[in-house]
């Protein structure tokens, strides 16, 4: 981020515009919907400046600029449309302390002013550090259309209201109320009665609130996906930002832990196999204790929470103090690994079942019925097996697996930095060991990527074959 965003009190303070031409036109058009006191230098100002000055909306000064008349300044636009000017005004207004915009030269501005969607007293800026203002204004059309003309009427009198909603307790109480009103309880009001019926109706509400007790603590077990935040479900997404306290996995995108509320306090509960790792019990103890003090807690996990996320334990820690919870399934990573690589994970005439397995557990590499995972068609998402990969291609071996059988590992799964490795049984050590994966990877038995397979005569597996590691982006 190069420019940090602001909103600049101008209210009676003093900004200067130095140009009279279409790029000061533009500038002025938004400025003049501030309270600043806004002064214009143009030997030759437009029609439309005049007419402004005309009617005391602005002072004209027609003349070029000159030193000294930015000072006091809080803002400065040069807008002469001319390079060697906007240089010469830009230096004076630098001397003079102004903060200063040179318009289409971002390089040698101090800030940019973004596109603006207005609902006064709410203001929604948007900018693309000049990298887009075409994508800036299809952000601000959008975002226009999205809004009510309503919304600025609901924040003036809720900003009204605020000494009167102090009555509630500081905190979720508030929160509450406040998500209430502007949730729909503001519009509703508004469509049956106007304007006028907003602040009965603000009353009406206060006193429900003030008359129901404090929201108990609840406890939300949540999917995180496997890394995009576009796969996140919208009850997921809800459940983000209204949480007080987030206690989250290693794996966790921190684009995802961007859509957190601000205020919401961020807990790392990470586990790396055969790394540094939280321990179970104090990870219970988190979600336990915020959850008694009345807080909204979200466990969020990398994938689904139901599938080797030590679910039952946390739910039987949660239960025993008495919280409530609730479940928001993920999409767990093999669904990522399998659309990744343009596959299914059950195919008519293939397979009728697919297993999900994880690679080792509390007693180290875990077992499972190899004779029955050998047998030909048998597809199977081995999750946490990186480490078990030479023991998994041992026992499949030694219970008859053909060496021929496909297997993808898939690390990242639905993220932008997914890398696919495709080999066979035989070869899955040594080549994963080849490929150095660094991060979380899924092993996909049975499946070999799509573009693979049609490059192979009649789908045969090759038996020394290795498909490359390679990027690729879901």
């Amino acid at each position: 981020m190069k420019h940090f965003p602001i909103f600049l009190a101008v209210e009676g303070r003093r900004i200067v515009l130095s140009g009279g031409g279409e790029a000061a036109l533009s500038k002025l058009r938004l400025l003049l919907k501030t309270e600043a006191r806004i002064t214009v230098f143009a030997p030759e100002p437009a029609p439309e400046i005049v007419d402004w000055a005309a009617a005391g909306r602005l002072a004209l000064v027609g003349r070029a600029l000159e030193p000294g008349d930015t000072l006091c300044a809080k803002l400065f636009y040069a807008a002469d449309e001319d390079a060697d000017e906007d240089a010469r005004t830009a230096a004076i207004a630098h001397a003079d302390g102004a903060l200063v915009n040179i318009v289409d030269n971002l390089e040698d501005s101090a800030f940019i002013t973004p596109a603006i969607v207005d609902r006064d007293p709410v203001t929604i800026a948007i900018g693309t550090e000049g990298a887009a203002p075409v994508l800036a204004r299809s952000i601000k059309r959008d975002l226009e259309e999205r809004l009510s003309p309503a919304l600025g009427t609901l924040a003036r009198i809720g900003k009204s209201f605020r000494r009167a909603a102090d009555a509630l307790p500081f905190g979720r109480p508030r929160r509450d109320f406040w998500a209430a009103y502007y949730g729909g309880v503001g519009a509703a009001a508004i469509e049956a009665g106007g304007e006028a019926a907003v602040r009965p109706a603000l009353e009406d509400l206060l006193s429900t609130h003030l008359g129901t007790a404090a929201r108990p603590g609840h406890v939300h077990f949540v999917g995180a996906g496997p890394g995009d935040p576009e796969l996140l479900t919208l009850k997921a997404r809800k459940a983000l930002h209204e949480a007080d306290v987030i206690v989250h996995d290693r794996l966790v995108a921190p684009e995802i832990l961007e859509l957190a509320r601000r205020e919401a306090v961020l807990l790392d509960a990470g586990k790396e196999g055969f790394g540094p790792s939280t321990p179970q019990e104090r990870i219970n103890e988190m979600i336990v204790a915020h959850g008694r003090d009345g807080a909204q807690v979200v466990r969020l996990k990398s994938g689904d929470p139901t599938v080797f996320g030590r679910l039952d334990e946390e739910i039987e820690a949660v239960e025993a103090a008495g919280l409530g919870f609730t479940i928001v399934p993920g999409i767990t990573a093999a669904s990522a690994a399998v659309a990744g690589i343009g596959q299914s994970l059950t195919r008519r005439g293939r397979n009728g079942s697919v297993r999900f397995l994880t690679g080792h557990d509390m007693k180290g590499f875990a077992d499972h019925d190899w004779a029955a995972l050998a047998r030909p068609g048998e597809v199977a998402a081995i999750y946490m097996g990186k480490r078990a990969a030479r023991f998994i291609q041992g026992r499949l071996m030694m219970h008859g697996a053909d060496p021929a059988t496909p297997v993808t590992i898939v690390e990242n799964a639905g993220r932008p930095c997914v890398r696919t490795l495709a080999t066979t049984l035989d070869r899955l050590e040594p080549a994963l060991g080849e490929a150095n994966l660094a991060g979380p990877a899924i092993l996909m038995l049975g499946l070999s990527p799509r573009e693979a397979q049609a490059a192979l005569p009649r789908g045969d597996i090759p038996v020394e074959r290795d498909i490359p590691v390679q990027e690729a982006a879901l």
